[in-house]
């Protein structure tokens, strides 16, 4: 405790670091009070909180409520998330796109424009929807059609804002500010969850509260070790030689080869395969909703798939997550392109070919360590439903497992590097400052 207490001081004594945080408290602050400002012309009393269901209960839980309150952020940064994925799948397929991402700087400048613009677009469709499919006709207070443009153009705008907030975070705070609204909209929901849950245990069934509690902890325990752990590929770079002669005329001896490593992580694909099968899983109760009338297969498949306890659900997920979870490895790491860079800075793996071979054993290493990162992460996203099968509520049952919890310990786990980051060189800054540490003067006599 008193090491925490310590760290807690340095944090606040270094200026730069203590404004980022405050800029960054007050910009969340500010997004979540934007979350509660409900869109004008609407009768709250009469939102019932829209569609439900896996996916909108996943967007919801990201937005921290704002979706189903029908608030001027209800699509928040969806949209903008949306558009990056897009982008980044036309990089790798279409040439114009990969030949800007090739630019350094000021293709990422042009790449960046050109998501913001995206997003623009994609927010007007999700607003239309959106309105059409979730705010019921009885809340509407004013005419329909001047009601549904005047909230396209907010919501839009919500996004827009939400979109700087986050852009500000990143320049001006700490962290990644896009995963920071995201992350912050997950957690709000958890002190809520964790006092029902409590109040509805009791002081009777309280061992069986602590029991959750500890289940959660070493769940979270799982997921920083998958979230943190490296597969480290050993690598040696080539001996050089900085000049044919010394000052004395002998031959200089060569400078010996560096050691290093090349960490590959062990779940490279993140979040995305969850959320990419999680909004697929929605597709087979819309589809057999529409043909339950006509045929008993469809009303099977609707009535399973509405519910995500189902063997039916959970399997499916399950084999989807592999699946993406394979793909999303597949088109963002490149072997063949850290092969190539580690040849031109003259680095090889020991035993192993440059060029082709160094490439064919990369992929080989990442299809080892991509199998049991898939099956943890299919562990991982279908741990709510268990959770919600031995008695705990849907609500709280959500931070055992699936997307919430995975982003939750990236963002967090990458803000706190940052913070170490700062209390590194600060430490650096009052060692050369104390005078312990004094570069040589050379002195040059005529």
């Amino acid at each position: 405790m008193k090491r925490f207490i310590s760290t807690i001081k340095n944090i606040l004594s270094i200026e730069e670091l203590r404004g980022r945080i405050i800029t960054t408290m007050w910009l969340l602050i500010i997004f979540r009070l934007g979350s509660y400002i409900v869109l004008p012309g609407l009768d709250t009393a009469q939102l019932t909180g829209g569609a439900t269901g896996g996916f909108f209960d996943i967007i919801n839980s990201f937005l921290g409520g704002a979706f189903s309150r029908a608030s001027i952020f209800a699509l928040g940064i969806m949209p903008y998330i949306s558009a990056s994925i897009v982008i980044q799948l036309l990089t790798i397929a279409v040439p114009y796109f990969q030949r800007i991402q090739k630019e350094g700087e000021s293709g990422r400048k042009k790449i960046n424009q050109i998501t913001r613009v995206l997003t623009i677009v994609i927010t007007f469709f999700q607003a239309s929807a959106y309105i059409a499919g979730t705010i019921p006709s009885e809340a509407i207070m004013i005419d329909r059609f001047f009601f549904t443009v005047s909230a396209m153009v907010i919501l839009t705008a919500g996004t827009v804002f939400c979109m700087w907030l986050g852009e500000k975070i990143t320049d001006k705070g700490i962290g990644n500010g896009i995963s920071m609204l995201i992350m912050i909209g997950i957690v709000s929901r958890f002190p809520g969850a964790l006092i029902a849950e409590s109040m509805s245990r009791g002081s009777s069934l309280l061992l069986l509260f602590l029991l959750e509690l500890i289940a959660l902890f070493f769940v979270v325990m799982g997921v920083i070790l998958l979230t943190q752990a490296v597969r480290k590929i050993p690598v040696q770079y080539a001996k050089q030689v900085a000049g044919a002669r010394g000052e004395s005329g002998s031959a200089k001896k060569p400078v010996v080869g560096q050691r290093s490593y090349l960490p590959l992580k062990i779940n490279s694909a993140g979040v995305m395969p969850i959320i990419f099968a999680q909004s697929l899983m929605f597709l087979p109760s819309l589809i057999g909703n529409v043909f339950a009338d006509t045929s008993d297969i469809a009303n099977y498949i609707a009535t399973n798939f509405a519910d995500f306890t189902s063997w039916q659900y959970n399997l499916s997920f399950a084999v989807l997550i592999i699946l993406f979870t394979f793909f999303y490895t597949a088109i963002t790491v490149n072997p063949k392109q850290i092969a190539d860079d580690m040849k031109r800075n003259g680095g090889f793996i020991p035993g192993v070919k440059p060029g082709e071979p160094t490439a064919e054993y990369i992929d080989n290493v990442v299809d080892r360590i991509t199998l049991p990162a898939a099956l943890f992460i299919s562990m991982v996203a279908i741990m709510p439903a268990f959770a919600s099968m031995a008695g705990i509520s849907q609500e709280f049952a959500q931070f055992y497992g699936g997307t919430s919890l995975l982003i939750m310990v990236g963002v967090i786990l990458d803000t706190l590097q940052q913070i170490e980051s700062y209390l590194l060189m600060k430490h650096y800054e009052g060692l050369m400052q104390a005078g312990n540490v004094k570069g040589r003067q050379n002195v040059v006599t005529a």
